[in-house]
């Protein structure tokens, strides 16, 4: 995918353009008595007060806070809208085929679902045809499978693989590796309820072969999945998924690493489990 959002930059930091002047001391007061330097115990004395009103202030600040939390979690009232964050609970309770599965049916659970079904449809394993297959099976309400099986076999045909440098098994030439591993940056549901829920998941990624003489180096993306699920079966089930570009950030002036960098860490960092 290209970067097709386009972003504007402004701020920074700068100066307002005020002058300050300084104003030189006077020494002699009305009186003409000069004006004395502070005793050292003066000065610490005014210290550990300070110190201590500061300490009174913070804890009387914090009991304070700690009141207003409370209040806000018994009123019950939710925003609207809210960044994602951890909800206290295990995503799942184990795994099939080493996809996590198991979801709590609640909204929570749905997106923690939606994350980790983001990872696996946009793998490496879904270009190879037999694992294909498993996680279809898995992922998908079982009223979609079959359908589903013939689009995706319909999309990475061979003429995709070839262009992308696979096999028709899906696998990469020798001393090459083929990257394609998502990592989602967060969740935001549109609709839910009991039985079902649509999840953007907004995800960014690494995706391409590595190698020196590769056609397809890897690069880096950002999209949005949104997930259409249902509650079947004891868990959430994708019933249908589309994908769009961004949002995506400026590039960052990271130093481009070697292919044998690339393939290393893939091979030597796993993945997560991913939780609401």
């Amino acid at each position: 995918m290209s970067l097709g959002d386009e972003h504007e930059a402004s701020g920074g930091y700068g100066g307002t353009g005020q002058t300050r002047t300084r104003l030189p001391d006077t020494d002699p007061d009305a009186y003409g008595t000069p004006r004395r330097t502070p005793r050292s115990s003066s000065r610490s004395l005014v210290t550990v007060v300070g110190v201590v009103v500061l300490l009174l202030a913070a804890i009387a600040f914090a009991n304070r806070g700690g009141d207003d939390a409370d209040k806000s979690e018994s009123s019950g009232n939710k925003p609207e809208t809210a960044a994602t964050a951890p909800s206290g609970q295990r995503p799942v309770q184990s795994k099939s085929g080493g996809i996590p599965s198991g979801f709590a049916q609640s909204q929570e659970g749905a997106e923690s679902a939606a994350a980790n079904y983001a990872v696996v449809l946009v793998s490496a394993d879904i270009l190879k045809p037999v694992r294909r297959t498993e996680i279809v099976r898995q992922v998908f309400d079982a009223g979609r499978v079959s359908e589903l099986e013939s689009n995706l076999d319909q999309v990475y045909d061979k003429a995709f693989l070839d262009k992308v440098g696979l096999d028709e098994n899906g696998e990469a030439p020798k001393g090459s590796t083929y990257v394609s591993r998502t990592m989602p940056v967060g969740t935001r549901t549109t609709e839910y309820s009991g039985s079902a829920a649509t999840v953007e998941v907004w995800c960014t990624g690494v995706f391409g072969m590595t190698g020196e003489s590769s056609q397809n180096p890897v690069t880096n993306d950002w999209f949005t999945m949104t997930l259409r699920l249902r509650w079947t079966d004891g868990d959430w089930k994708v019933d249908s998924f589309s994908q769009k570009e961004g949002p995506a950030p400026v590039n960052g002036d990271n130093k481009v690493s070697t292919s044998d960098d690339i393939s290393k860490a893939v091979e030597e960092f796993g993945g997560f489990t991913y939780a609401r």
